[in-house]
C-alpha cells in the first residue's frame, strides 16, 4: 500500500450540498453507501497516479473535509475531487432554479443537497463504457473492480482497501483477455488507454469543446457510439449545462412529472428544460436519481 505523507485540504460549498446525499448516489459501478465518510480512489487528471481520498462533512451545506492518500498534490486532488462531486459549480444559482420549478421543488426535497456525483474522469468513464456495454450493471460492476484490482493500486481508506482504476500504462500493458473480456474488450480498453496517455480525454481539454463538441470528439473512439459518448462527456467531464437527454428512463420520469400523456417528446423535453438553465444536466440528473429513489 502506498505510504506518502497525508495531505488534507478543504472545499467550502456555495448553496446547498449533502456529502451523505452524495455518497448515497449510484452511479456507474459506484454502489450507494451510508456512514459519516465517502472514500473513492482514482487515476488522477493530468499524468494519472493513483490516489485515494477520505472526504468528510461535518454538517450539511458546510465545508467538505478531505485526506490525501498518495502522492499526488493536494490541490490537484481538490479540484478533482470539486468535480466528481459538482462543487465546482454555483450552488446558490441552482437553489434558485430549484425554487423556480414546483416540479424539482418537490423532488429535490427528498434529496436534500444532492448534486450529480460524477465519474473521477474521462477516462474512468470511457472505460466503464466499454466495460458495462451488454452488461447488468452488477456484472460491470464486478469486471470493473476486479480490473482495478488486479492492475490498479489499493489504499486503506476509513477501515477498508479501495483500488484506483490503473494508470492508461499500466492498462495497456497488463490487460489480458479472459474472465468476462474478450480480445476485442481489451483492444477497445487499450484504445482508451492509449487516448487518455496522449490527453485525448484530458478534462479540461475535453471542457473547453462544450458538450457538443465533446460528444462528437469522444465518437472517435473505437466501441464509444452516441450514448456513451454524451455519457462520458455530460458525466465525466463535469458540463451543469446542456440538451435534455433522448435517454428513454429519463423521459419516462420527465412524462410522469409533469402528467403527460407518456414520455416527453423531443419538443416537450425541450420546453421543460427552458426553465432549468444554465443546470440542465443537473436537473436530467435529479429526475434519474428521483425514480431510482421511487421519488416519482
Amino acid at each position: 500500500m502506498p505510504s506518502a505523507t497525508l495531505q488534507t485540504f478543504a472545499i467550502t460549498p456555495t448553496g446547498p450540498f449533502s456529502l451523505a446525499e452524495a455518497n448515497g448516489f449510484e452511479f456507474g459501478h459506484r454502489k450507494p453507501e451510508q456512514g459519516e465518510a465517502m472514500t473513492m480512489a482514482f487515476a488522477a487528471d493530468g499524468d494519472h497516479r493513483p490516489v485515494g481520498v477520505v472526504l468528510r462533512q461535518a454538517v450539511v451545506d458546510g465545508p467538505v473535509t478531505g485526506e490525501v492518500h498518495g502522492d499526488v498534490p493536494r490541490d490537484a486532488v481538490r479540484g478533482q475531487v470539486a468535480r466528481i462531486l459538482s462543487l465546482d459549480h454555483d450552488g446558490a444559482g441552482w437553489a434558485d432554479v430549484i425554487a423556480g420549478d414546483p416540479v424539482l421543488t418537490r423532488l429535490a426535497a427528498g434529496m436534500p443537497g444532492l448534486r450529480p456525483v460524477l465519474f473521477h474522469s474521462p477516462y474512468e468513464a470511457a472505460a466503464w463504457s466499454i466495460i458495462s456495454a451488454r452488461r447488468h450493471t452488477n456484472q460491470g460492476a464486478a469486471l470493473r473492480d476486479r480490473i482495478a484490482t488486479e492492475l490498479g493500486t489499493g489504499f486503506t481508506l476509513d477501515g477498508r482497501v479501495v483500488h484506483a482504476f490503473p494508470t492508461p500504462e499500466r492498462l495497456i500493458d497488463g490487460l489480458r483477455p479472459g474472465q468476462g473480456l474478450t480480445e476485442e474488450h481489451v483492444n477497445r480498453l487499450i484504445g482508451v488507454a492509449r487516448a487518455a496517455a496522449d490527453g485525448d480525454l484530458d478534462p479540461a481539454f475535453l471542457k473547453s469543446l462544450g458538450p457538443e463538441g465533446a460528444t462528437a470528439r469522444l465518437l472517435d473512439l473505437k466501441g464509444i457510439g452516441p450514448f456513451y459518448a454524451m455519457l462520458i462527456a455530460l458525466r465525466g467531464t463535469g458540463f451543469s449545462d446542456s440538451e435534455p437527454p433522448a435517454e428513454p428512463r429519463f423521459r419516462a420520469a420527465l412524462g410522469k412529472a409533469y402528467d403527460l400523456d407518456g414520455p416527453a417528446t423531443d419538443a416537450q423535453a425541450r420546453e421543460i428544460a427552458e426553465r432549468w438553465r444554465p443546470y440542465r444536466m443537473w436537473a436530467s440528473v435529479t429526475f434519474r436519481a428521483a425514480a431510482a429513489r421511487g421519488l416519482l
